[in-house]
C-alpha cells in the first residue's frame, strides 16, 4: 500500500491509498480519480514528505485533525449524493451485484460486522462509510 498526498484543481488537499504507485496512475488516467470536497475528477499527486519511522510522536497537529475531519465529511457526502441507501438489505444486495444478479451500482446500507467479514471473505469490496462527526459531536 501507498499513500498520497493529492490535491484536486480547486486545492482541496485530501490523502488516496493505493496498492501500487502504477494504480494511481491507472486510476488518474482513467478519471476514477474524485476529490471527496468538490467532487472533480482533475487530480494530482500533491507535495510529500517521505515517512521516516519514529520520528514523529506528538499527537496529530490540529491542522491534520482538520483535513481528516474534512476528508471524511467529504467522502460521506459524496457517498450519499451518488449511491442508492438499501437499508439492512445491503449484505442481501452486496452479494446481487458481485455476482451479477442485478444491475452493479453504487450503494451503501447496515451490516454487522460479522456480515461485512463475509461479504469480504466473498471477495465482495465493502468499506465502513465515515462516521457523521458532526453530528457526533452533538
Amino acid at each position: 500500500m501507498i499513500v498520497y498526498n493529492l490535491r484536486c484543481e480547486n486545492s482541496h488537499e485530501f490523502e488516496g491509498w493505493f496498492q501500487s504507485g502504477a494504480a494511481f496512475d491507472e486510476q488518474a488516467a482513467s478519471g476514477k480519480l474524485v476529490c471527496p470536497m468538490c467532487s472533480t475528477h482533475k487530480i494530482e499527486k500533491g507535495i510529500m514528505a517521505p515517512a521516516v519511522a519514529g520520528t514523529k510522536k506528538d499527537a496529530p497537529a490540529a491542522d491534520e485533525l482538520k483535513k481528516m475531519r474534512q476528508f471524511m465529511t467529504g467522502m460521506r457526502k459524496y457517498i450519499k449524493e451518488n449511491a442508492e441507501y438499501v437499508g439492512p438489505k445491503f449484505p442481501e444486495e452486496a452479494r446481487k451485484i458481485h455476482y451479477g444478479e442485478t444491475d452493479e451500482r453504487h450503494i451503501y446500507g447496515e451490516a454487522t460486522v460479522k456480515e461485512a467479514k463475509e461479504l469480504i471473505d466473498e471477495g465482495v469490496e465493502v468499506a465502513p462509510l465515515p462516521p457523521d462527526l458532526d453530528e457526533e459531536a452533538n
